[in-house]
C-alpha cells in the first residue's frame, strides 16, 4: 500500500518514529526501512519504506508475515493489501492528518502516552 502526503516540518524518521516504528538498516541491502511489530515476536510485523522527494513522503506498507526461507533469497511473506494493511493504513494516515492541525511543540502527537 502506498500513502503520499506533503512533506512536514520533520524528516522521514522523525515521522516514522512518531507513528510508533523503529528504524531498520537492511545489513544485506544496506537500505534503511522502519517496522512495527505486531507483538513481541519479531514477525509479524508492519515494514514502511518512507521515500522523500519534490516536497512529498511517499510512504511504502506492507505487513512481513514470516523472515525469509531461503538463504540468498531477499523474497518474504509479504502481504501489500489486506485488513490489517489497510487498517495499519488508515492509522497512519489518521495520526498524520490529525497532527498536522494541532497546535503543539511537535508536529506529530504520540501514539501512547506515557502515565507519570
Amino acid at each position: 500500500m502506498k500513502i503520499t502526503i506533503p512533506t512536514h516540518q520533520q524528516n522521514a524518521r522523525q515521522v516514522a518514529r512518531n507513528l510508533g516504528y523503529a528504524e531498520f538498516d537492511d545489513p544485506n541491502s544496506g537500505q534503511i526501512s522502519y517496522t512495527r511489530r505486531l507483538s513481541s515476536n519479531f514477525y509479524p510485523r508492519f515494514h514502511l519504506y518512507i521515500e522523500e522527494k519534490k516536497g512529498q513522503m511517499t510512504f511504502n506498507l506492507h505487513l512481513d508475515q514470516k523472515q525469509v526461507s531461503y538463504k540468498g533469497h531477499t523474497a518474504h511473506s509479504g502481504e501489500y493489501d489486506g485488513e490489517l494493511v489497510e487498517q495499519e493504513g488508515e492509522r497512519i494516515k489518521k495520526e498524520i492528518s490529525g497532527s498536522a492541525s494541532a497546535n503543539s511543540a511537535s508536529a506529530f502527537s504520540p501514539i501512547r502516552r506515557i502515565k507519570k
